[in-house]
């Protein structure tokens, strides 16, 4: 959906009784960086370095989080949440990071115990029932998280994972294991970390309800280290390390005047019209019968209006005159974030009017790992689920000054260019609230006094990336597109671009949703180009599970969209499309190149143009390829892959 078809909100705040973002503090709280030690998870047993074997019990479970928010007289507000922890008592959100070492073996038990009093606890948003989603599959149909709880599974993503700890949607399990979903095989998941030094992250990924549990916590820090890159002082590439490493997670949320989670779902709520009532062709009428108040329903994107890092919103942290390391999550369901590093005309400035023109920095990786060469830069676009991994000198900012990290994309699906313009679509927050305030991040006062520690940055010892020379076995055409599912909502779908075989010997095309045979069925060790035709009028980040791939470069096409119907996960009939007439468009060809030459499984697929990225598969078994929008994704944006012969 562009941006240009979505509408003014039609409800005021305090009709909602949400809290207003302009009344909340700003780059007041102090924010832990996610690679401080006591926000690590440590093992069961004492190790002596990250090289030896480790093993952990991690569980999930509700609690109380100060978010940072206040209330109309200033006090306190706290927000009910998950968290993952290393028991039911110390979860956090976001989780503990987890460190560790190449070729070093990791344990985990991952416990579901989102109960009280042995009872399951109901989510803590409103779950579309009515989609394709964990108790909607067969033979699970009976089950409701009313009496059976909250289906979850834990995906490390970016991990080069064997497929029974990958964390596939439907490998689900309820609170204590009661309920298991159809593909579900252990209970203790194993990771053998063989892949180089890279920024990882955990999330839930359980079928159809993925945004809801990330929304309400379930995500953190996953940090590979080799020889090169160690984390610590003295490393040979020259990285700043240690307390100059900063880990944070940047994500955005909504909140009752209470200060409990919002998240929209029924009609007259934020968000509800623009993706479900105000849809052109169909005009969409929800059955009463399914959704008896107009929902809960799921809906296409979601832009909140706090920004929160770390769990915190707005917050600041405090730094010296040096290079840091910032290793940047986008941890947002649809946002789309474009972040500068602007100097505050004050050292306590909140805002951006009077701010400074942006500050160089450097983009040394990306998702798994460094890059092929350092790039130095003022503006950083990445979409939701990328890692960055950069470098900024906090010396060029006078002694006592603020930094103020700002944010340039807008509050709407991302049509792939960038305007400038904070509010340059017709979804604009002043509907709901007077100004903006998501065009800023966070803070970095720069007021600590210098260390002996030797500061030092070499940008030519980055280059790590090195192409992959393997020849190509099959070129692969996938498609991105936009349906209707069987009440005439928006349904992101991907699909293939030309006729194609599927594992049981049917030859399919267009559009396909999750449930359908498996048309992606790599050969074991075999090496592909996936081309991926963007067909809808919005960028998508695609991410890919279990490998590490390469983005070659994109290229404008034309095509022909055929409507053909779609069946759904419970027989009815949606709307799909078919390609055809594919043509390239003369010199358009962009190669790859800053910072998409790093070692990536996040790609962003920007519209009307086919993406190209080479990958190498070398791991057997059943895994997943997906839009990493997470509303996207919960409504069927998302399919099976299988690598190798052995279903």
């Amino acid at each position: 959906m562009r941006a240009s078809k979505i509408h003014a909100q039609k409800i005021s705040p305090s009709e909602l009784e949400l809290i207003n973002p302009e009344e909340q503090p700003k780059f007041c709280n102090l924010v832990p960086s996610a690679l401080e030690s006591d926000i690590r998870f440590t093992p069961l047993e004492d190790v002596d370095d990250l090289k030896s074997p480790q093993f952990y019990i991690i569980t999930v479970a509700q609690y109380k989080h100060d978010v940072g928010l206040v209330d109309s007289e200033g006090k306190s507000l706290l927000t009910t949440m998950w968290g993952y922890g290393n028991n039911k008592q110390n979860v956090s959100w976001p989780g503990k990071t987890i460190e560790v070492f190449k070729d070093t073996p990791v344990w985990i038990l991952w416990k579901n115990d989102l109960t009280e009093h042995d009872a399951p606890l109901p989510h803590l948003l409103p779950v579309d029932t009515n989609g394709h989603w964990c108790y909607s599959l067969p033979n699970y149909q009976q089950y409701c998280i009313e009496n059976n709880g909250v289906p979850l599974v834990p995906h490390l993503h970016g991990g080069h994972t064997k497929s029974k700890f990958d964390g596939n949607p439907e490998y689900f399990f309820s609170p204590h294991w009661q309920i298991k979903g159809p593909r579900w095989t252990r209970f203790v998941y194993k990771y053998h970390n063989d892949q180089q030094a890279g920024c990882l992250w955990y999330h839930d990924h359980a079928l159809g309800i993925t945004r809801l549990n990330v929304y309400a916590g379930l995500a953190g820090f996953y940090i590979v280290r080799d020889k090169h890159d160690t984390g610590r002082h003295g490393n040979p590439i020259g990285l700043p390390a240690e307390k100059y490493e900063l880990a944070y997670a940047i994500q955005d949320r909504m909140f009752h005047s209470n200060g409990e989670l919002f998240y929209p779902a029924f009609p007259g709520e934020p968000a509800y019209d623009d993706f479900i009532t105000d849809i052109e062709d169909p005009a969409v009428e929800l059955p009463a019968d399914k959704f008896p108040d107009g929902g809960p329903t799921a809906l296409a994107e979601f832009f909140g209006d706090h920004i929160v890092v770390n769990g915190k919103i707005w917050p600041k942290t405090e730094v010296e005159p040096r290079h840091y390391r910032l290793r940047l999550l986008n941890g947002c369901d649809s946002r789309f974030l474009a972040i500068r590093f602007r100097l505050a005309s004050t050292s306590g400035s909140t805002d951006l009017n009077d701010a400074g023109e942006p500050l160089p920095f450097w983009i040394i990786g990306s998702d798994q790992g460094l890059a092929e060469a350092a790039i130095e830069v003022d503006t950083l676009l990445f979409n939701p689920a990328d890692r960055h991994d950069i470098i900024f000198d906090f010396s060029q900012v006078p002694a006592g000054m603020r930094i103020i990290m700002d944010n340039i994309a807008g509050d709407a699906p991302f049509s792939g260019e960038l305007t400038g313009d904070q509010n340059s679509s017709e979804y604009d927050p002043k509907d709901l609230f007077e100004n903006r305030q998501t065009d800023r991040i966070m803070a970095f006062d720069v007021n600590q006094p210098l260390s002996n520690i030797r500061d030092c940055f070499f940008p030519e010892s980055i280059h790590h990336f090195q192409s992959n020379t393997l020849e190509v076995d099959k070129v692969r055409k996938v498609a991105l597109f936009e349906g209707r599912d069987e009440f005439g909502r928006l349904q992101p779908m991907q699909g293939v671009a030309e006729p194609t075989q599927d594992v049981e010997g049917n030859i399919v095309n267009g559009a396909l949703p999750w449930h359908m045979p498996i048309t992606e069925n790599p050969d074991l060790n075999s090496t592909e180009i996936w081309e991926i035709y963007n067909n809808t009028e919005d960028a998508h980040p695609v991410h890919l599970h279990l490998v590490s791939f390469e983005i070659l470069n994109s290229e404008e096409f034309t095509s022909d969209l055929i409507k053909q119907p779609v069946k759904q996960h419970d027989g009815s009939e949606g709307i799909g499309f078919i390609m055809e007439n594919i043509e390239l468009v003369n010199d358009t060809l962009l190669t790859a190149s800053g910072v998409n030459r790093a070692p990536k499984d996040m790609v962003t697929c920007l519209p009307g143009r086919v993406t190209r990225i080479k990958i190498t598969f070398d791991r057997p078994g059943r895994y997943v390829w997906h839009c990493h929008i997470l509303s996207h994704e919960d409504h069927d944006m998302m399919r099976p892959m299988h690598v190798g012969s052995n279903f």
